[in-house]
């Protein structure tokens, strides 16, 4: 079965707002260590910095770099309770980026 290509790209519908904001979280998303926390937040309700460290293994420094781009991206939210911060999935964001991958 043979694909047709487009006679036009006209034909294709552009929603600019929607795939700056789908780039933007999808370079949030673009290292394994920001899934990986992703995933840990997924099956915990919160979780201390120092926790997420140790379960990914890296450096403190790293993982704070990593949680940083993910609460700029709006996917996690971070809450300080001073001298700790604790992090939680914004579920809001994830079913919106769920949404945006649909207009692929």
């Amino acid at each position: 079965m043979t694909k047709q290509c487009l006679s036009s790209l006209n034909d294709i519908a552009v929603d600019e707002a929607r795939e700056q904001a789908l780039a933007t979280c999808a370079k949030a998303l673009a290292h394994p260590a920001r899934i990986r926390l992703l995933r840990i937040l997924t099956v915990s309700d919160s979780c201390l910095g120092s926790d997420l460290v140790e379960q990914l293994g890296l450096a403190q420094s790293t993982v704070s770099e990593h949680l940083r781009i993910l609460r700029e991206a709006g996917f996690i939210h971070a809450e300080v309770q001073h001298p700790r911060t604790c992090f939680s999935l914004n579920t809001e964001a994830v079913a919106q980026f769920r949404t945006l991958l649909d207009y692929l």
